[in-house]
């Protein structure tokens, strides 16, 4: 199985530049500048604390950047009202708590809020869009069940449901897959890229395992202490000495026999 992009790189509904991130007097990145690719599965990747989650919620307009402009649609995401951008762009935060005793359905239906007016009611429409959101992350047989019962791979589904039901064509992805287990991050990621192949949505994910991104996404964005490092294809960009680089981790490279992307192996600390 080989993966080709499916993406115009020369176009972008979604950017930021020269942005400087802080968390109070703290700065986590400076002069960072990245264009989403439209039609492709973006994954950031970089070590712990060098800024891959603060850039994506400056991206989706969570974190307001000391320095530098976010761009969606070709206007300052600061001049949309929130309802309007909630319109255009999806995100799945890193921590979701659902409120206790919520169903299944409701909180996907809840996806649907940006799209409902003042005075407007639920609609056939928004029936089908959430019955479609349910069918995409196979948990129609969960309508009915209260998220508090399921487990931790079926409530990251349920939460992907709602974002769906938003129907926005651009979906940001925190740290999607933390804490699940392996064969849920991998029917988690299946699904990202199912949504970005077949329905052709735009998604940005934050993720930690350098190999999954380099079998699932169509372009890294890579980062080191707020500082960005490379951006491309994972074929054009991942390599023994750009891993040591970035991750401080002597490594050898080689072809993942089952989708042909780079394939990181750790030599250790100690070697010789």
């Amino acid at each position: 199985m080989t993966s080709e992009p499916m993406y115009t790189p020369t176009t972008s509904r979604l950017r930021a530049e020269d942005l400087t991130l802080a968390y109070g007097n703290t700065r986590v990145a400076e002069h960072l500048s990245v264009a989403i690719p439209d039609g492709a599965f973006t994954v950031i990747v970089g070590p712990n604390a060098c800024g891959k989650s603060t850039l994506l919620k400056a991206l989706a307009r969570l974190r307001t950047p000391q320095a530098g402009q976010v761009y969606l649609d070709g206007a300052l995401i600061g001049s949309y009202p929130t309802r309007e951008v909630a319109r255009r762009l999806g995100l799945l935060p890193q921590t979701a708590i659902a409120p206790e005793g919520i169903r299944v359905a409701e909180l996907v239906a809840r996806g649907r809020h940006p799209h409902q007016s003042l005075f407007g009611g639920w609609t056939l429409e928004d029936d089908r869009i959430v019955a479609q959101a349910l069918r995409a992350t196979a948990i129609e047989d969960l309508a009915d069940r209260l998220v508090d019962e399921l487990s931790g791979g079926q409530r990251q589904r349920v939460w992907v449901a709602m974002v769906l039901a938003q129907d926005t064509q651009l979906l940001l992805l925190d740290e999607p897959t933390t804490y699940l287990d392996l064969a849920h991050q991998i029917d988690l990621l299946e699904l990202f890229r199912d949504l970005n192949r077949h329905q052709g949505r735009t998604l940005v994910a934050v993720l930690h395992d350098l190999n999954h991104a380099c079998r699932y996404a169509d372009y890294l964005v890579v980062l080191r202490q707020g500082q960005l490092v490379a951006q491309g294809a994972p074929k054009d960009i991942i390599t023994a000495a750009l891993v040591e680089q970035v991750f401080d981790l002597p490594c050898r490279i080689i072809e993942d026999p089952v989708s042909g992307t780079p394939l990181v192996i750790p030599e250790g600390r100690a070697r010789g």
